[in-house]
């Protein structure tokens, strides 16, 4: 159903992009890389998802926050696999601190990389996708993008955008066989999750086990993280021809949060 189909994954280089990533090339999906690495652990990803799966595997160093540098890749990424079927904006940053205190720059960043760049993989994927009747576009949103928290002004900000953007796409290709949906996770223990519990502890004024436990997994009436694997499950699935008739929804994959 999917063998053959190429992606572009942002963000691929761990966390969820990186589990994203597996799922497809096991389905058969050649996969164009993304995201930040050290040059030779990104080549021994790269090599090793090729040969373990079988598929072609390329990787494009964009900065998801250079317009320039996103065009070059999806052109690339055109060129090497004929089209780009399946697109999954994953890449993103965070930056947490009380609104009267966030650097005007960090809001920037999280706006360009978290939203923007997502205009900007849409714009150049869909022109191909209309013209081939078939397309995926994944966004990678969060449980941020239904509900806010405190201290996360931008990355609230820029989720929000991109359920606005998942609905709007979602219309304007709904003839053309493409689907657009966001999926909107709680906590994953991500290196991006890892990196912000320290943050909020200074935010927040409480020690970084608290964080996990009293902010964190308290959101989840679970009480427990939602793992990389379970939204690459979702991310496969809504890539496949029984989720064609599943269009412009926030796909919530977050414990039970935002039920409450």
């Amino acid at each position: 159903m999917l063998k053959g189909r190429s992606a572009v994954i942002t963000g691929s280089t761990s966390g969820i992009g990186l589990a994203v990533a597996e799922a497809l090339a096991a389905r058969g999906v050649n996969l164009m890389l993304n995201g930040f690495g050290e040059p030779g652990a990104v080549e021994s990803l790269r090599a090793g998802l090729a040969q373990k799966h079988g598929v072609r595997v390329e990787y494009h160093g964009a900065d998801m926050s250079r317009p320039d540098q996103i065009a070059d890749m999806m052109g690339k990424a055109i060129e090497i696999f004929g089209a780009a079927d399946i697109l999954v904006n994953n890449a993103g940053i965070q930056f947490v601190s009380p609104v009267e205190d966030f650097p005007p720059d960090k809001w920037e960043a999280i706006i360009d990389i978290n939203l923007v760049a997502l205009f900007h993989t849409i714009r150049h994927a869909v022109p191909g996708m209309k013209q081939r009747k078939w397309g995926r576009i994944i966004n990678i949103a969060s449980a941020h993008a239904l509900v806010a928290s405190p201290f996360k002004s931008a990355y609230v900000a820029a989720k929000h955008g991109v359920a606005g953007l998942t609905k709007t796409i979602a219309l304007e290709t709904a003839t053309f066989g493409i689907t657009c949906n966001a999926i909107c996770p709680g906590y994953v223990l991500t290196p991006l999750v890892q990196k912000q519990i320290p943050d909020t502890a200074k935010a927040r004024g409480i020690s970084e086990e608290q964080v996990v436990r009293d902010v964190l997994l308290a959101a989840q009436p679970t009480r427990q993280f939602v793992t990389v694997e379970q939204v690459a499950a979702l991310a496969l699935f809504l890539a496949g021809d029984d989720a064609a008739s599943i269009t412009g929804t926030l796909q919530a994959i977050d414990g039970g949060w935002t039920a409450q």
